[in-house]
């Protein structure tokens, strides 16, 4: 499966945020919205960065309640990985477990087109997986 069939199944658009916004801002976006990152855009919309829970949790053991008031640009990771509609979920599944992380933005011709989680991509998988026990079980019953 393509990473392009698994955007298609989530909704429309991407939790961004500035580089100026304080990293309290973002946990509250993170929070409301019950997700575990968010992409970081510059003033062309390209991306410049990703935030996520981890580095939130970082930025307080490293700063306490003064990692809050911070920017994003002092907190975000800013060599970001990502990866195209074309990618496959054994590709994605690899690049993520190798950078030991769970998020990875979809960039196509230079813009952000969404964002895959290692859950968008496990889910997927075992519908696969579970698509394919149900049709060899039915081969085998017919025999």
């Amino acid at each position: 499966m393509i990473i392009g069939q698994i955007l298609k199944s989530k909704a429309r658009g991407v939790m961004t945020a500035r580089p100026e916004d304080s990293i309290q801002e973002i946990a509250l976006r993170l929070s409301s919205r019950k997700i575990g990152a968010i992409v970081i855009v510059g003033d062309k919309g390209e991306v410049v960065g990703i935030i996520s829970e981890r580095d939130i949790i970082r930025l307080i053991a490293e700063h306490g309640a003064k990692a809050l008031t911070m920017p994003a640009r002092d907190g975000m990771t800013r060599n970001v990985i990502s990866c195209t509609k074309t990618c496959t979920t054994d590709e994605i599944m690899k690049t993520m477990t190798r950078g030991r992380f769970r998020h990875l933005p979809v960039i196509e011709d230079d813009a952000l087109v969404g964002i895959v989680s290692i859950g968008d991509v496990v889910k997927h998988y075992t519908a696969e997986v579970e698509l394919e026990v149900s049709a060899m079980r039915g081969y085998l019953a017919t025999g």
